[in-house]
């Protein structure tokens, strides 16, 4: 585990989309591929753009069945904040820091030395098991866009890695938009308020009112299982000169949504902010733009994976594992989306996206175990029965 994951990690794989010019996830795929066909296992590389391929390693079954897919994703944030460490790795007791070490290096690795026990096992399936290394979940999730476009008709369950810690499940998580906000002024002379119309001053209007929605209503009522709808600004933009009113502000955030919601409610939520702040401001004008909309994740379907998951965990770990929700998106949503069953499992780690990020050793460990125990019990061909002599 530790010589895979060190591995993984010293591959630059930042995706472009998040910062440009980032090395992006050829090199690293490169490396899964041989690594995975010395395992054992059947690799194809597909390009989603040029350079930046998903890579796709089958273990077809003895016998036919559903296929299971174990999937992570290889692209990382950047590490303009890391000491120079970032892409040297270093073993710091039970635990591994580097960039993208837990997010999602350690999901890849877990779900490649599962796979390899399988095979090293020589563990008869009545099924096969896919493991799908997507590219840019830190971006727009083009790979797994590309995956459930192209190969949602062969996956049958999924298992989405993503860093918290074998003790948890995730069988359901928010959705979440990217919208900006855009107030409308008046460009005049700094001196000729009666011409002018100050966006600015409209749009701190608009942001005082956010504030206060988020303030009493999200907060105080999170989802019970995934926690505090998320809302929080981004950034924001506008004004030409100190001496001329602003014609324009555009204010960029990101806002949640739970189970049973759509991202049309929170632009709902919006307008309605607009009417209250033109009551006040009659030369108001504003707009909202949806930059990006994502369901939320919500587990249908997927009681068969939590089970095997949650008895898996508790033969590995000694405890059974909680079943929760999620106050943040993932991937998992995409392939919910595409009608496969999902959940959301993966090693303990922490400090993400963040300087000296960290996962754990042991944890990683007990996950690709989890994972082997979890494909034997869905899919795994039972021993012959033998009667007494």
């Amino acid at each position: 585990m530790i010589e895979l994951l060190d591995s993984l990690v010293r591959i630059d794989s930042v995706t472009p989309w998040l910062i440009p010019g980032g090395a992006g996830e050829g090199e690293v795929a490169r490396f899964m591929q041989r690594w995975l066909t010395s395992a054992g296992l059947d690799v194809t590389l597909e390009d989603v753009e040029p350079g930046r391929p998903n890579v796709l390693a089958w273990l077809r079954g003895t016998a036919p069945g559903p296929t299971i897919c174990l999937t992570a994703h290889s692209d990382t944030v950047g590490y303009a904040a890391w000491p120079d460490r970032a892409l040297t790795p270093v073993v710091d007791g039970d635990r591994m820091i580097g960039v993208g070490v837990a997010d999602d290096k350690g999901g890849c690795a877990a779900a490649m030395l599962a796979a390899a026990e399988l095979v090293r096992c020589g563990t008869p399936l009545a099924g096969n098991v896919l493991v799908a290394l997507a590219i840019d979940e830190e971006g727009v999730s083009i790979g797994t866009e590309h995956l459930v476009a192209h190969h949602a008709d062969e996956i049958d369950l999924a298992i989405e890695l993503e860093p918290e810690g074998s003790h948890l499940i995730f069988g359901e998580h928010q959705g979440f938009g990217w919208i900006d906000i855009v107030v409308f002024g008046e460009p005049a002379h700094g001196s000729a308020p009666d011409k002018g119309v100050d966006a600015i001053v409209h749009m701190a209007e608009v942001i005082t009112r956010l504030h206060r929605l988020d303030e009493t209503r999200w907060k105080p009522n999170p989802d019970p299982r995934n926690g505090r709808t998320v809302f929080h600004t981004g950034t924001i933009a506008g004004g030409t000169d100190y001496a001329t009113y602003p014609a324009e502000v555009v204010l960029g955030i990101e806002i949640g949504t739970q189970p049973g919601e759509t991202l049309a409610d929170r632009v709902a939520e919006i307008e309605a902010i607009f009417d209250e702040v033109k009551a006040v401001e009659p030369r108001f004008r504003g707009e909202v733009r949806v930059r990006l909309d994502r369901d939320p994740f919500t587990g249908a379907g997927n009681d068969a994976l939590l089970a095997a998951l949650a008895d898996a965990t508790e033969a590995v770990n000694g405890t059974r594992a909680q079943i929760t929700g999620l106050n943040a998106w993932t991937d998992a949503a995409l392939l919910q989306s595409a009608g496969i069953p999902t959940v959301l499992f993966g090693p303990e780690g922490g400090n993400y996206h963040a300087a000296e990020e960290w996962v754990s050793i042991p944890d990683v460990i007990a996950t690709a175990e989890i994972l082997r125990r979890t494909v034997v019990t869905l899919i795994g061909v039972p021993e012959p029965a033998t009667s007494p002599s």
